[in-house]
């Protein structure tokens, strides 16, 4: 996917979101342990990567999702860090969306001239349930970032956040149920609850998709296709646009982009059934579908 870049891999679980981890999963369907964390070779420097033309591969606008087979404040990962947040400086035209559950690890390993952050880049923590919840947002609330927000996936449990959104800090608030084996339900009361929350503050609300195990007035549905689960979640009407994110992207000298110079995503007639769109960079015209 054009809108991942994963500087290292593999993990250390933490957390009871952790118990079904899908890169565990996936890289077990490889013969592979996710547990064994390593540099990515071709992947590490692929912010800078460039076409044939020279043009860069990510363009300026792009939001580009960070370790998303790892944790970016990962305690194996402190010495490869510095040069990742080296990569990110050099690309003050890209958004870059973190998400991580060691929140208490980030103070100490931000750049040395953060300040009060860089205008580029959004810190999100995994809320699985209410005690991770209260665990980790007032430390996101505590942290020196100009964009902010919550990812409640896989939601495993009931979450109330209404009081933190009373902050003003919290821009935007992901949901997605859970997948692969042993995935745990996620109950619609819950991800409306969540949603209504989002809506009083007017804080946008995305509804990813179901997960495999889906509980509706009493009944489970069962949806084993990511592509169903997601239609689903759209279908049920709980997305909410909130108050705008506006990220202040410049280039190298520091000076503003014009809009007409940013990426615009594009999307297919499939995409418009999706429930991930409006956090999607589009269509990547890979080839690989027809609609």
């Amino acid at each position: 996917m054009h809108d991942i870049w994963n500087p290292w891999h593999g993990c250390r679980k933490v957390s009871e979101g952790c118990q079904n981890c899908y890169m565990y999963y996936l890289d077990s369907l490889r013969d592979k342990d996710g547990s064994v964390i390593y540099r990515t070779q071709a992947g590490f420097r692929y912010p800078l990567s460039r076409e044939r033309s020279g043009r860069y591969k990510v363009h300026s606008g792009e939001m580009i999702r960070v370790c998303m087979t790892s944790d970016f404040f990962l305690e194996e990962a402190d010495a490869w860090r510095p040069e990742a947040w080296e990569i990110m400086r050099s690309r003050p035209d890209v958004k870059f969306f973190l998400l991580t559950k060691r929140p208490q690890r980030v103070a100490e390993h931000l750049p040395a001239d953060w300040g009060d952050g860089w205008g580029n880049i959004m810190l999100n923590v995994t809320t699985e349930n209410q005690h991770r919840a209260d665990e980790r947002i007032p430390i996101l609330l505590s942290l020196p970032f100009k964009h902010k927000g919550i990812m409640c996936a896989p939601f495993v449990g009931p979450v109330s956040i209404r009081k933190y959104l009373a902050s003003g800090q919290i821009e935007q608030v992901l949901c997605d149920g859970e997948n692969y084996d042993g995935a745990r339900p996620c109950h619609y009361e819950w991800v409306k609850s969540l949603r209504d929350e989002c809506v009083s503050a007017d804080v946008t609300f995305v509804f990813c998709g179901t997960g495999r195990r889906f509980v509706k007035d009493g009944k489970t549905y069962k949806l084993e296709d990511s592509g169903l689960q997601s239609e689903q979640a759209l279908r049920s009407g709980l997305r909410y646009q909130g108050k705008a994110i506006n990220f202040k992207l410049t280039d190298t000298w520091g000076l503003p982009i014009p809009e007409d110079e940013l990426y615009h995503p594009h999307f297919r007639e499939r995409c418009e059934r999706c429930g991930m769109k409006p956090i999607c960079n589009g269509c990547s015209d890979c080839g690989k579908c027809k609609g």
